[in-house]
């Protein structure tokens, strides 16, 4: 049974431990785990899906709790993966957040056919700077 959590201490290991049973690890900086705690701390809203004491999923985003929610991070356990708790880890993110914001995400290469699955809509006016 998955269950799910608001968990603002989550530790660094576990977040990295999970990001690389997901395929995030591949665009996060999961060798610099000072960053990845600070990533942690800064971080608005951060829930858990565990089963048992095992973090199978995680999302964490940044928040102003009022007009705009980014969904920074989504990772699910690859072997944990089609089974709902993507989808279930974002609604309760959005609610933490506050239904009235925008949520915003930048979909991973292979979640591009995700999200719309999910009932989000895509946006042609994304722009990043590196």
């Amino acid at each position: 049974m998955i269950t799910y959590q608001l968990e603002p201490d989550l530790t660094p290991a576990e977040f990295i431990d999970v990001l690389r049973r997901s395929t995030l690890a591949e665009r996060r900086p999961v060798g610099e785990p000072e960053r990845i705690a600070v990533m942690l701390q800064q971080a608005d809203v951060i829930v858990t899906a565990r089963e048992g004491s095992l973090l199978v999923g995680v999302s964490r985003a940044i928040t102003d709790f009022a007009y705009c929610t980014y969904l920074s991070d989504l990772a699910v356990d690859e072997a944990f993966q089609r089974q709902g708790i993507g989808r279930e880890l974002i609604r309760r993110t959005h609610e933490a957040a506050g239904l009235a914001t925008l949520l915003v995400l930048l979909a991973a290469p292979k979640a591009r056919d995700y999200y719309p699955h999910i009932g989000m809509q895509p946006h042609d006016s994304c722009w990043i700077k590196r």
